[in-house]
């Protein structure tokens, strides 16, 4: 066993096993996926810290890579006590506007979601009054040492929101030219191999 770790938390619709991608550039620790079941920001406080503070008894240093949705999980479940440092790929940083975005996107008042409760959408997402009210009543938190990837052509999050979260949390933060919300094709991967490559210096 190694001394340090470094985590690997999947976005949505991932998997733990996204982490063996990374295996080449975290060859001094060992490397984890975190097979999680949160489907929410609530659930992640509960099921996230008992994980994180076992590593914790096991290594001397965790490192955090985090995608999408598992950034956003990641920062209102961890802290500093957790983890030293963070990376961040395309991470949701304002729920409130991305709910909101996408109640714009099905039709739906905050009326019509607050008397409902839940109300799914044909482009595949339930949208949730309990989700709404949390995500503006939790705002983000956050004051690890952070490094943020960030498509250009991100349609999740719009750019003023990320940079304003990145000044916020005096996080750095790196843009790709015509990058997207998910890293998968070869150039976007090559970029994002290189971003972390080169912070791991």
């Amino acid at each position: 066993m190694k001394k340090a770790a470094a985590v690997y938390i999947h976005g949505k619709g991932g998997s733990a096993d996204e982490a063996a991608r990374f295996f080449s550039l975290f060859t001094d620790r060992d490397l984890i996926g975190f097979d999680y079941k949160s489907q929410t920001p609530w659930d992640a406080k509960a099921e996230f810290p008992p994980f994180f503070e076992s590593l914790r008894k096991r290594y001397g240093a965790v490192t955090l890579i985090a995608n999408s949705i598992g950034a956003y999980f990641a920062m209102h479940a961890l802290n500093a006590r957790h983890i030293e440092r963070a990376f961040f790929i395309s991470p949701i940083v304002d729920m409130e506007a991305l709910i909101l975005k996408m109640m714009t996107g099905a039709n739906v008042t905050e009326n019509e979601l607050r008397d409902k409760g839940e109300i799914p959408t044909a482009f595949g997402e339930t949208l949730s009054w309990e989700y709404l009210r949390y995500a503006r009543a939790d705002p983000i938190s956050w004051s690890v040492p952070t490094e943020v990837l960030y498509g250009e052509k991100d349609a999740m999050t719009p750019y003023a929101s990320i940079s304003a979260f990145a000044k916020r949390i005096g996080a750095g933060l790196t843009i790709m030219k015509n990058g997207e919300h998910w890293f998968h094709t070869e150039e976007q991967m090559s970029f994002l191999y290189s971003w972390i490559k080169q912070r791991l210096l």
